[in-house]
Order: structure tokens, then sequence, then C-alpha cells
């Protein structure tokens, strides 16, 4: 008698299947984890060589051009503000108004005298000539006509005395009208209507500021250089570079659209800081510049013949050093320390550590390391299409 066959269990099927899958998932790791990495692309950039200008740069305090203070030319009492605080004055504009009641009393007063001197001259020309043909003739004391002749001219010298009086009454009443005395901005009144004022009362300022006057300090080393350099001693300028326009650079960084000009060096070196004043003035169309404004000034010194020049994204700085990725012909990267002089644009002139047509890489400096293998791609030159 033949014995069965034990049926085959769901226990082995079940491990034999759990194996073969294991096997499987093992190999595709193997698999997965033999083939390399795909190298990381980036965006290389040639360093151009060219002819660049080479600018200095200094900080700068904007001015009026004419800076005036409003000061009453007599003592009274404010009783009417007659500007916008802020807005554009022009010259002879009446800017304040002091109580003119004492100064017109004292315009007549002057008047009443000199009316009354006048007829005191009347009275002694009518005396020297009826008493002259008189003494003549022995009529009359020489004397008496002498008295005459005497009070008449101190009635004329009299006469001249109260003129000015008058003149000086009519000047007082017309100073009760503070007005401007150049076109510009008139600025915040410096006191209220009833504030009794006087000569040394400052009530606003008001500033020319079209143009508009830039203040800067450059070292007595930059001035000799630049002297030295330049025939300004030949054409009689104060300064080398007086013919140079200037750019302003705002405190926001950017680039003021007018250009100005250099007027005239200060007299003298400050003896304090070692450096001499310069004073320039740009164009302020609409008053946009506002005196006490600060900013940097740019002026072109020179020319650097042959930089080399690479776009700022290349250059990455960390604690005072610089150094940029220098993709070579094998497409591996050294990272390459470098020596940056000033900015031209979007580019930065590199004084050392680079030579001409090197690729550097502009994007995905973040991704590359020291003799990392990477996949170099040209970067777009400006003005070239998608």
């Amino acid at each position: 008698m033949h014995k069965l066959k034990r049926p085959f269990s769901l226990e082995v099927l079940s491990f034999t299947l759990l194996a073969v899958l294991s096997s499987a998932m093992l190999g595709c790791g193997r698999t997965q984890a033999a083939a390399p990495p795909r190298p990381p692309e980036v965006t290389v950039a040639p360093v151009v060589q060219q002819d660049v200008p080479v600018y200095s740069e200094w900080i700068t305090t904007l001015d009026g051009y004419v800076n005036a203070q409003v000061r009453p030319q007599v003592s009274g009492y404010i009783i009417r503000q007659n500007y916008t605080e802020g807005s554009l004055v022009r010259r002879g504009d009446v800017l304040f108004e002091i109580d003119p009641r004492p100064f017109q009393a004292a315009l007549d007063r002057a008047k009443g005298d000199l009316a009354q001197a006048q007829a005191q001259l009347g009275k002694s020309i009518l005396d020297v000539e009826r008493d002259t043909p008189l003494a003549e003739a022995k009529a009359i004391a020489k004397s008496q006509l002498d008295n005459e002749i005497q009070a008449k001219l101190g009635a004329q010298a009299l006469i001249e005395s109260d003129k000015a009086a008058v003149e000086q009454a009519e000047l007082n009443l017309e100073w009760t009208k503070v007005t401007s005395l150049v076109d510009g901005i008139a600025g915040i009144a410096q006191i209220q209507i009833g504030n009794l004022v006087g000569s040394s009362s400052v009530l606003t300022s008001v500033s020319q500021l079209e143009p508009i006057k830039a203040y800067f300090p450059i070292s007595e080393r930059e001035y000799v250089l630049v002297q030295k350099n330049s025939n300004a001693i030949l054409s009689r300028q104060a300064i080398g570079f007086f013919g140079n326009s200037l750019e302003l650079i705002l405190t926001d960084g950017s680039l003021y659209a007018q250009k100005g000009k250099i007027l005239l060096a200060d007299r003298q070196v400050d003896p304090n800081t070692g450096t001499i004043r310069i004073v320039a003035a740009f164009p302020n169309p609409g008053n946009i510049l506002r005196p006490g404004q600060y900013g940097r000034v740019r002026v072109e010194t020179g020319m650097k013949k042959g930089a080399l020049l690479t776009p700022q994204s290349a250059v990455a700085q960390s604690q005072g050093s610089y150094q940029v990725a220098v993709v070579g012909s094998d497409r591996k990267v050294s990272m390459r320390a470098v020596k940056p002089g000033q900015t031209v644009g979007t580019m930065w002139v590199i004084d050392e550590g680079l030579k001409p047509g090197e690729q550097v890489v502009v994007e995905g400096l973040q991704r590359v390391k020291e003799g990392s293998l990477v996949t170099p791609k040209p970067a777009k030159l400006p003005g070239e299409g998608n």
C-alpha cells in the first residue's frame, strides 16, 4: 500500500516568494548604486580684458547754492505769515508782516518835522531878503542881518536832517514787510503770529536749490596726485579734474540722473583732517535734492589699460577674502583666490588671480568645490534672446 504525498504547504510557498522578492530588491539596489552621479550644471562666463575708466569716490553733503536767513530789520509784533512752509518763493515775495502802526506814526511825525523846518527856512529867507538892503543902507545893525543869515543856514541844515529822518521812517515802514532775498524753497517758520521779533530773530530760511551744491573732502595726497597729472596750473583751474563731470550716487544706491561739475577747491588743507574741501554743483530740476542729504560723488580720474573683468556674481566673499570658481578644459573646478578692484556696472575689475579668457562660474557657485566635475553652460550675453 502506497503512502500519499503531503500537500505543498502555504508556509513554504510564502517563504519562497519572499526570498525571491528580497533578492530582486537587493539586485536593483546594487545596480542603482553602481550608476555614477551626473556632474552638476553651472553657468560660466569668460574673463574679459578691456580698458576701463578709473573712478574715485567720496562722501558728499548737499547744501543750497545760496542759503538766506530771513531776519527782520525792525522790531515789532508779527501779525501775518504770507507764505506756505516748504513752498517755492520768489525774490521780493512778502513772507511776514510786522505791525506797521508804530512805524506809520513815526513817519507822520518825521514828515511834520520836515514841514516845520521848511516853514522856518521860508521865514529865514524872507528875513534875509528884507534886511539885506537895510543893512547895506545902515538902517539896521549888520549883526541883525548876520543872525538872520545864520538862522537861514540852520533851517537849511534842519531840513536835510528832517529829510533823512523821513527817509529812515519810510524804510522802517517798508521793512515791516519781511521779504525773501532769493528765489528758492522757504523753510519752516521759526516764530508764531504775535511773537515780538527783532533784528537778531531768525524768522525762516530760504535756500536756492537749482542748482544745488555738493561738498566733499579729498585727501591731501589725492589732491597732489591729481594736480601732478594735470595742467590745472597752466589753465588757472583750482583742481586737475575741474572739467570732468561728476556722478552722484544717492543713499539708496541709485545713480542721480543729472551730471555735476566741480566749481572750486578750498583755499587751504584742513590741518585737523589733512583734507581739502571741494565744491561741486548739480542741476536740480524740480528741487528733488535737498540740503543736508548725503551721498557719494564719483569722478573719472584716469584710465586702466587691459583690465580684467568678471561678473560680480562670480565673486564669493568670505571673512574679508574673495574667490572665484574657474572651470578648466577638463571641466574640473579650481577655486581661485582673487583681489578685486573697482566695479564697472555689473562687472568687477580683478586686479590679481585671473587670466584673460578663463571661464568662471557665475551661477551655481554654491554647488561646486575644489576639484569637482561640472557641466558648464555658457552665460547669455546682454541682448541675447531666450
